[in-house]
């Protein structure tokens, strides 16, 4: 069932080192239920993830999407290609050690909302599907991971292979065939490491890297995106109404 998004904004997340970063939420009309982080791409919170944010709150999840980078730029934010020189390079000096702890912190605050019952799903793209890798391998409040997660095309996560054991959830990949980012062979790295876990799939797509971002009118491919997002729809709801 679709519901109404009554509520977006901004709003401080205390990070567990000292100080707090911005956050973005989209929060549904609706009794309580599960929630979604969702992290960005190299563009930051930007209209895509805004977008997005709303979409799947109007499918009923509390949605927040932490600012990433503000330990290194707070605020962030290109609505287009012309970002991808800057937004990569703070990418480059991203610290995936502060990052999981900020995306745990960002669960945590999730979970504390009244509209949110506890389950907490996960996804990103891009520099976000590495992300979100991490969460679904690293990121643990009080002994308790996220319930489901979602990786759109992360370029990092072939070199993470050591970490899929720590998996605890089901877990989903999408990935484009023709990605200039990330080779067919890493890909079959992915894909070799998850091969017996029956709660994990990865899917492919005739598509390159990003195709989900109509923001980048180069990198869109709308049949990939449709696709890959009515899975991504279905695997929540599948793994966190009910």
């Amino acid at each position: 069932m679709i519901i109404d998004v009554v509520a977006t904004r901004y709003e401080n997340i205390e990070a567990f080192d000292g100080g707090n970063f911005d956050a973005y939420w989209a929060v549904p009309d609706s009794t309580p239920g599960a929630g979604i982080v969702l992290l960005q791409e190299v563009f930051g919170i930007n209209d895509n993830m805004r977008q997005l944010a709303a979409e799947l709150a109007g499918h009923g999840y509390v949605t927040v999407v932490p600012d990433m980078f503000w330990r290194l730029q707070r605020g962030f934010e290109s609505k287009d290609e012309s970002g991808i020189q800057e937004g990569m390079g703070l990418a480059q000096r991203l610290d995936f050690t502060a990052a999981v702890a900020d995306m745990t912190a960002t669960m945590r605050a999730l979970r504390a909302m009244p509209e949110c019952d506890g389950r907490v799903g996960a996804a990103g793209f891009c520099l976000g599907g590495t992300l979100a890798y991490l969460f679904a391998t690293s990121v643990r409040d009080e002994g308790r991971g996220p319930d489901a997660v979602v990786s759109y095309y992360g370029s990092a996560v072939h070199a993470m292979l050591e970490k899929v054991g720590d998996i605890d959830c089901p877990m989903l990949f999408h990935y484009g065939d023709a990605d200039p980012y990330i080779s067919t062979e890493q890909i079959a790295a992915v894909e070799a490491a998850v091969a017996g876990r029956p709660d994990i799939a990865v899917h492919h797509y005739d598509a390159g890297h990003a195709f989900s971002n109509f923001d980048a009118p180069s990198f869109y491919q709308r049949d990939a995106a449709d696709l890959a997002w009515g899975r991504t729809l279905a695997f929540f709801d599948d793994r966190l109404s009910g």
